[in-house]
């Protein structure tokens, strides 16, 4: 079989023709030279058919090898039936019809937002009320506000205005393909309304004042608990990563009130805070001093009892010598006691003799120092 065409250049069907466009094979000139080739003069029985049949077949199984990324999870289905979930790497699986593999990516990480829009946000979709306050808006890069999915009644029956964001991601690529009616658009809207219960069943056993204050952190793990059990529930495949509250306040009408009232809030913690800071203060002061003043009267009691005791041993030492001789005691005791009544007083002694009549004695000292003593 020649391979020129009209006269043309003498190079293969696959080349250029005479220097003109390139021209596509003859199918039934290829064939006719391929049985001629692999007929029964190489192969020697082997018809063509075939062996055709076997390197088709090699093709087909060839193409059941497939590569996970590795932020990927591979879903194999046999006859559509899902089979097993492989890990990122090369795989094989058998061709189609047989079976198929859905590679979708898993640890991606997608957002939602509760309460407020914002635009070009992954998985926000928004209410017709809200594309008419978005283009409303003269503010563009302002955050849209969706009252009917932020407000929410607090447990002690208070009205609150919460916005949040949720992140998160497919966990498991199976019950994500097949538990959800439409992946492509399920997630978001499994996850909003999975985040719309939780939020507000949290809130509903929240104080307001404590939403407002320091329940801020609480209120995000609480949410973000009672969301995954709500997905894992009807088997989603979703994992929460993070609920994170953007805005909590009060509602625009009565926002000043609220104002007011967390001024309030706060005098009356400082004034606490200084008023224990002065407890701090005089406590410790006050109870060092009733302690030294404790310790004082036990010495004082101890110095009495002591001395009490040492004068009644005294007393009873003093009896025994009077007992063995009176006169002698008597005597002692006269002369010692007018020793201590006499020792702080000026004396003057005199002979009895010259007493009588004028006594011959001028208190000149006595008198410059004020009159006789």
């Amino acid at each position: 079989m020649s391979w020129n065409n009209d006269g043309g250049g003498s190079q293969g069907p696959w080349g250029q023709q005479g220097g003109g466009a390139p021209q596509p094979p003859d199918i039934e000139q290829l064939l006719n030279s391929m049985r001629d080739k692999f007929g029964e003069g190489k192969f020697g029985g082997f018809k063509t058919w075939p062996f055709l049949l076997g390197i088709a077949f090699l093709i087909w199984m060839a193409s059941g090898i497939y590569v996970v990324k590795p932020d990927e999870q591979g879903v194999v289905l046999r006859f559509g039936r899902y089979v097993h979930t492989t890990t990122p790497g090369p795989h094989f699986h058998w061709p189609y019809p047989i079976e198929e593999v859905l590679t979708p990516r898993v640890t991606e990480m997608q957002r939602i937002e509760i309460g407020y829009r914002t635009r070009g946000a992954s998985g926000s979709r928004m209410s017709a009320a809200g594309f008419r306050r978005q283009a409303s808006s003269s503010r563009l890069n302002q955050p849209i506000d969706v009252p009917e999915e932020s407000l929410m009644l607090t447990g002690d029956e208070n009205i609150i205005d919460i916005d949040l964001a949720v992140q998160f991601r497919i966990n498991n690529a199976a019950d994500s393909l097949f538990n959800l009616q439409n992946p492509a658009t399920d997630p978001y809207r499994a996850v909003r309304n999975a985040a719309e219960s939780a939020i507000r069943q949290v809130i509903g056993s929240t104080r307001i004042d404590q939403a407002l204050t320091t329940g801020k952190e609480a209120i995000q793990q609480d949410t973000k608990r009672t969301m995954q059990a709500i997905l894992d529930t009807y088997k989603s495949g979703l994992l929460v990563e993070s609920v994170q509250l953007q805005q909590v306040a009060p509602p625009q009408e009565v926002v000043h009130a609220f104002k007011d009232v967390a001024s309030a809030r706060e005098d009356r913690e400082r004034a606490i805070n200084e008023a224990q800071g002065y407890s701090n203060d005089i406590l410790p002061k006050a109870k060092g001093e009733a302690e030294r003043r404790i310790r004082k009267a036990e010495g004082y009691k101890e110095a009495k009892v002591a001395r009490a005791t040492g004068d009644a041993n005294r007393f009873l030492a003093m009896l025994e010598e009077y007992k063995k001789a009176k006169h002698v005691t008597r005597q002692r005791l006269y002369l010692e006691t007018m020793e201590k009544v006499l020792s702080g007083s000026r004396k003057v002694i005199m002979d009895p003799n010259v007493s009588r009549g004028v006594m011959p004695f001028l208190p000149l000292g006595s008198l410059k120092d004020g009159g006789v003593r």
